[in-house]
């Protein structure tokens, strides 16, 4: 007998021994499970730390992973993330797993499988989640191998062999999480996934960097075969680490500022246009050309700066009009720590947002403003300690006035105060710049209320708790003040007839928003209410067909019943109404501005939502006229409007209807 068949029956023992100690920890567990289900709400975190246990010794057997999803759901019901972070699954970060799955704790390592597994178990459409949808489930597990891309293709190095068993569960977690989200090629699906969020161009890119920095992981000591996948992974890979041919090899900071010393005017003129062409094609800016801006502003020859940050018509004459100032602004805003902050002031003097006149001297008082108290800890907080608080909160203030649509609310139920960020920074720059003031110097915020003062430091905490620190600089600065506001005008709406965003949108947002409001339910009983009125009505206000053919002049705020794709209701939800247009086919179509960090949702029965490929600009969401105003539920109308007549067809109204009533209002039609 040869030595393979020497070892076979003893291989074969092994495997048939590991089979039974699963199957004896599986009836553990659903005991454990069983028990959990039914103690009181009281008492679940009594039981909850045995089914923990449990699970941290069958996902260690070959074969546990799957027996842990098959109970995802079921652990989830029982009540196993009660009192944790993991009972709000849309509230979690994925850039926060990789780091979980290798804790020391058993326990949180256990929580994160099961986590894990209750989003697959939702993702293949096993499961049905109140907060968490198929496609939702989906993104983020693509989003965890992609952040973790390293431990799923790459060799490991001394701090993943240190981790020993731990390092072992995660990759297993990784390959478990790629073999049932059916990705064949996970580096093609990540790339095309990349230049998705890329193309909506967000302020916060700071997860889509570290995807790209495991892809670079990846290409160097995996590879890929050459096709469109390694190109546009390349070029991704290109854009932060070598852009121009002086930074092509990744030599940092030193040498390349070493070149740069030596090179003539012909090559310094490559290099700018190189970063610009780089920056303007991703969105995203590397640490050298933020090296580079800063060396160019002591270079005597010439002006560097307009040809770096890539200017049109409009920025070229901000430059002529606004040097000094520009030059200010990347001295004191644009380093390594903050690169991002060069295409927010490239964008910035595009949209000739300095001609407006009070807004030279709001940036100036932006360069020298020094932030106190609680706002500066939370700024250091959210961004480290790298550069100060007020340099991160200039190079914010840029990317905001740059990019107003890119603004999002992070993992935050705060959508309201994003949508205010963005439509000041859209429409009332220089007044989002005296909020900025306020909080950084005085840690309050005060506004008001049809005549009647608030200040937010008098205020409970909101929504928005401490503040939020996954989201851009003048965000984490203003969200904690304007959510603590925003709530207390609804509180002084308490006891008026109808929705209280007739009252607050107005005074929150600014004279521009309309201030009438359609609501097509009853706020007491959340029932439609006179539903065929209220499409007719947004016909009318909206589509150029009905209104005498008026472009929208400012946005207007509005709400939306978000619907998974399987159609059912996820929540309210508050966008902007920014343009109604035809598209390059004549569609009629809605360009909204969502500010949940990605519009691309599939809203279910052919409502998906595009943000690229139908003249939206960046930022921009759209929909078909009909299909947007399916899923409206709010929006505002000037009060003098003569009512709608006849001439908007029954059978628009009939099709809007139809979609409405069998999603988000199918419960929602009035007795009788």
């Amino acid at each position: 007998m040869n030595v393979k068949d020497m070892s076979a029956p003893d291989d074969q023992s092994d495997g048939q021994e590991a089979e039974a100690v699963l199957a004896r920890l599986s009836v553990t567990l659903d005991v454990a499970i069983e028990r959990l289900e039914r103690a009181r709400p009281f008492a679940k975190g009594r039981y909850q730390g045995p089914v923990l246990d449990v699970v941290g010794r069958i996902i260690a057997q070959p074969g546990g992973l799957g027996v842990v999803r098959q109970r995802a759901t079921r652990v989830d019901a029982a009540g196993l993330f009660s009192g944790s972070d993991w009972d709000r699954p849309e509230a979690l970060l994925p850039q926060l797993v990789g780091g979980t799955l290798t804790s020391e704790d058993p326990a949180f390592r256990a929580l994160e499988v099961c986590s894990l597994a209750r989003f697959l178990a939702v993702a293949d459409g096993d499961a049905r989640h109140d907060n968490l949808h198929q496609d939702g489930a989906r993104h983020f597990l693509t989003q965890v191998l992609a952040l973790n891309l390293k431990d799923l293709f790459g060799v490991p190095d001394e701090a993943a062999r240190a981790l020993g068993a731990r390092y072992d569960l995660k990759k297993r977690v990784l390959n478990h999480i790629a073999d049932h989200v059916g990705l064949d090629d996970v580096l093609s699906v990540l790339v095309s996934e990349i230049w998705r969020l890329l193309e909506q161009r967000s302020v916060q890119v700071g997860m889509v960097k570290d995807m790209i920095a495991q892809i670079a992981i990846a290409l160097n000591e995996k590879g890929t075969a050459p096709g469109s996948t390694r190109l546009g992974a390349e070029r991704l890979v290109s854009a932060l680490f070598g852009p121009t041919t002086a930074s092509r090899d990744d030599p940092g900071l030193d040498i390349y500022l070493e070149r740069l010393a030596v090179a003539d005017e012909s090559g310094l003129s490559r290099e700018a246009m190189g970063f610009a062409r780089a920056m303007h094609d991703t969105g995203l800016v590397s640490d050298y050309h933020a090296a580079f801006l800063t060396w160019a502003l002591d270079y005597a020859d010439r002006p560097l700066i307009p040809e770096a940050l890539g200017l049109g018509g409009t920025g070229l004459d901000c430059w002529r009009h606004y040097r000094g100032l520009i030059e200010k602004l990347v001295r004191n805003a644009v380093t390594p720590a903050t690169p991002q902050a060069a295409y927010g002031l490239a964008m910035l003097l595009d949209r000739g947002v300095l001609h407006h006149a009070p807004m030279v001297p709001a940036l100036e008082r932006q360069i020298s403003l020094r932030i106190g108290g609680a706002a500066r800890d939370r700024i250091a907080l959210g961004f480290g300690e790298a550069v100060p608080p007020e340099t991160h909160l200039l190079a914010g203030v840029l990317r905001v006035l740059g990019q107003p649509l890119g603004v999002g609310q992070g993992a935050n139920p705060t959508c309201q105060s994003a949508r205010a960020i963005a439509l000041w920074a859209l429409n009332d720059p220089d007044y989002l710049l005296h909020l900025i003031t306020q909080v950084a110097e005085f840690d309050t915020l005060q506004m008001q209320f049809e005549g009647a003062p608030i200040n937010s430091a008098d205020l409970p905490v909101g929504l928005a708790g401490a503040g939020p620190i996954d989201a851009d600089p003048v965000s984490v600065l203003l969200v904690v003040h304007l959510d603590r506001i925003y709530a207390e005008m609804g509180r002084l709406c308490a006891g008026r007839p109808g929705d209280p965003h007739t009252w607050i949108n107005p005074q929150f947002h600014g004279w521009w928003v309309s201030r009438d409001c359609a609501v097509a339910v009853d706020v007491a009983t959340g029932k439609l209410s006179s539903y065929d009125d209220f499409l007719r009505r947004f016909f009318a206000a909206y589509h150029p067909a009905y209104n005498g053919g008026r472009p929208l002049g400012h946005p207007q705020p509005a709400g939306i019943a978000v619907t998974d794709a399987h159609e059912n209701f996820i929540g309210w939800h508050a966008i902007a109404i920014l343009r109604v247009a035809e598209d390059q086919s004549g569609r009629m179509r809605v360009y909204f501005y969502n500010p949940n960090n990605d519009s691309g949702q599939d809203w279910g029965n052919g409502v998906i939502v595009s943000t690229s490929g139908h003249g939206e600009r960046y930022g921009e969401g759209s929909l078909e006229f009909e299909a947007f105003l399916s899923r409206v539920y709010l929006f505002h109308d000037e009060p003098l409007r003569n009512p709608p007549g006849d001439e908007i067809p029954d059978n628009a109204i009939r099709q809007v209807s139809d979609q409405a009533l069998s999603s988000w209002a199918a419960t929602r039609q009035p007795e009788g």
